[in-house]
């Protein structure tokens, strides 16, 4: 019973291993390292798209604290009424 047992144990130890060299292998190959770069540019433009976000939120949300927003908004209906008031 106990050549059973450690037979068994044997086995998935091998088995596990194979699986182990056979990832490395691939890993390791031309297409691992192509997969490995274009995962690390997916996460700089996934890190870069975040930070662009971020900057923007936070551009907004100090437009809106100083009342800049507001100043323009204005401006902008006063430029434009006036161009259609020309154009007419």
């Amino acid at each position: 019973m106990n050549r059973i047992i450690w037979m068994g144990i044997g086995v998935a130890i091998g088995v596990i291993a194979f699986r182990k060299i056979t990832e490395a292998q691939s890993n390791l190959g031309p297409e691992g390292l192509n997969r490995a770069v274009g995962r690390l540019a997916d996460g700089l433009y996934d890190f870069a798209d975040a930070v662009r976000d971020g900057m923007n939120e936070r551009e907004t949300e100090l437009r809106s604290a100083l009342g800049i927003d507001a100043g323009l908004e204005k401006a902008v209906s006063k430029s434009s009424a006036g161009k259609d008031a020309v154009r007419r």
